[in-house]
């Protein structure tokens, strides 16, 4: 059982159901498009190879290719014996190492290229040890940090219907296939900066647990492609049946764009550069780094109760506690004031929690993340001077719905958060009421909705936020005061960082603010 669900996932045996194929051989047909050839790269059992001659029984030629041999067999018999007079020709390959361009070069125009590719990524192909994959490489040149932290992870559907749209450029086609929604636009957003040669572009949102029992956003992509095509632009339709777009997303003054419309009636208030939206802490260790409090006391993710120094101990909100309006329910363990401290001098200043930390080395020296990698041990990312803002302004990452939150202090101590969730530091309840007030407002929120796909494994990032100029929102609401020209400059350029909280204590160690005795001294264990 453990063989064949490996071999599901390696080679993206989710077999289209015949009625799905059917439907939307009939929708391609209500477009007026009329093809001379089809050409299906992963044809599976052939259920796109039978509804298309149904569909389009004048055609020339057919033609599907599949890595399983018993597939082919069975994509054979589907399509020779009910079709005995078409040219129709099924073959075992591998599309990694097909000659992909000889192929298309002999099919008639214009050319229908058809399909349901593997809905799998590199990553889970890795996992599962596959070698159904293109030769591994930084598929959009990222940057060392983005290719570490996981953008460079692809789904190999990617992989091929960029191949697939590069092979109708310059030629009159069309491409139908059968995707993540996430994909479908990657692949757009590929071919529209590429120049590749696009005469229109639709995507019909399906029911992927429906047909497939996938819980993954899906949908139908069609490219259609001509030597003269120019258009950036897709409409999405919300069904296979839906007569109307629901909306139009595109490539607009060089970024993609959910909404053309709002984009065009808000991008006035587009910023650039900025970095006054931050993220939480990334500590990747709960069981360690964040602890609850039980009777009056500090209880960590082993359940063990722990004693600290107050000063490296923070109140803790996650998305989840953020989309609820709750108050700090965990504190999160702080080892660093920003990211160029060592947490090794907690050896000085915080013995118990260096004590704490080396007694749990077995868990935190197993972080996976790459971006621990030649740091210091125990160390945390997206720790700066902004995280202890007393006010702050924070959104979730991960919820989908743009519903900000005023966040002010907790038993006189910064609130810091998780790294799912974002946030603003302001210095005072007036800047934090203020810039509520800002990013509440329509224009904001008509801002933000332009360029939000909201079904993205996260939806709304520190980039998304950052990209919302509060000095022109003020200004066109009419609230350009002194406290906005504050904002505005913290979120232009970021003060320079004061003397680490360290420097600070080793200087004079009662002189910090904020930083209130957390219990009192009666509780039994403490």
């Amino acid at each position: 059982m453990h063989d064949q669900k490996k071999h599901k996932v390696e080679f993206g045996d989710f077999q289209t159901p015949i009625s799905l194929a059917r439907e939307i051989c009939s929708l391609i047909a209500g477009t007026g498009f009329h093809p001379a050839s089809i050409l299906e790269p992963t044809c599976g059992t052939g259920s796109f190879l039978k509804a298309s001659l149904e569909t389009f029984p004048g055609i020339s030629r057919v033609l599907g290719v599949e890595i399983n041999p018993q597939y082919v067999t069975q994509a054979q018999r589907a399509v020779t014996h009910t079709f005995p007079h078409t040219s129709v020709e099924v073959y075992q390959s591998d599309f990694f190492f097909t000659n992909w361009s000889e192929i298309v070069e002999a099919l008639p125009e214009p050319i229908l290229v058809i399909g349901n590719p593997p809905w799998v990524t590199n990553a889970e192909l890795s996992t599962l040890g596959g070698n159904n994959i293109p030769i591994k490489s930084n598929l959009d040149n990222l940057r060392g940090i983005d290719a570490l932290t996981g953008k460079s992870n692809f789904d190999i559907s990617e992989w091929m219907l960029r191949e697939n749209i590069k092979w109708l450029d310059g030629r009159k086609g069309l491409l139908a296939m059968l995707c993540k929604t996430t994909v479908a636009r990657k692949v757009l957003l590929y071919a529209w900066q590429n120049g590749l040669r696009i005469e229109s572009a639709s995507f019909y949102t399906l029911d992927a647990q429906e047909y497939f029992k996938a819980s993954v956003d899906a949908c139908l992509l069609l490219v259609q492609s001509n030597p003269t095509g120019n258009s950036k632009e897709c409409r999405v339709f919300h069904a296979l049946r839906a007569q109307e777009p629901h909306s139009t997303f595109g490539l607009q003054d060089g970024i993609l764009v959910a909404d053309v419309t709002l984009y065009q009636k808000r991008k006035s208030l587009m910023g650039n550069g900025f970095r006054g939206w931050r993220s939480g802490i990334k500590h990747d260790c709960s069981k360690a780094f964040e602890l609850r409090v039980e009777h009056e006391s500090l209880v960590n993710g082993l359940g063990e109760s722990v004693d600290l120094e107050p000063e490296v101990l923070f109140p803790l909100l996650k998305s989840s506690d953020l989309a609820a309006h709750r108050k700090p329910p965990r504190w999160m363990i702080v080892p660093q004031r920003t990211m160029s401290d060592n947490p090794s001098r907690l050896r000085m200043y915080a013995p118990k929690t260096w004590n704490y930390l080396n007694a749990h080395a077995h868990l935190l020296d197993k972080r996976k993340s790459s971006i621990y990698k030649n740091r210091p041990r125990f160390s945390v990312f997206g720790v700066g001077p902004y995280s202890f803002a007393p006010w702050k302004v924070a959104i979730s990452g991960l919820y989908k719905k743009l519903e900000f939150v005023q966040v002010s202090p907790f038993q006189g101590r910064p609130v810091v958060f998780d790294d799912t969730c974002y946030f603003f530091p302001c210095r005072s309840e007036e800047e934090c009421n203020l810039l509520y007030e800002l990013v509440m407002s329509d224009p904001a929120r008509e801002f933000w909705s332009a360029l939000i796909f909201w079904d993205a494994k996260r939806p709304i990032t520190a980039q998304l936020l950052n990209s919302l100029d509060l000095m022109l929102l003020a200004r066109l609401l009419g609230k350009e005061w002194d406290v906005v020209r504050t904002l505005s400059e913290r979120q232009a350029e970021p003060p320079s960082p004061p003397p680490t909280f360290i420097d600070q204590l080793l200087a004079n160690p009662l002189d910090i603010p904020d930083f209130q005795p957390l219990f009192q001294p009666s509780s039994p264990n403490r």
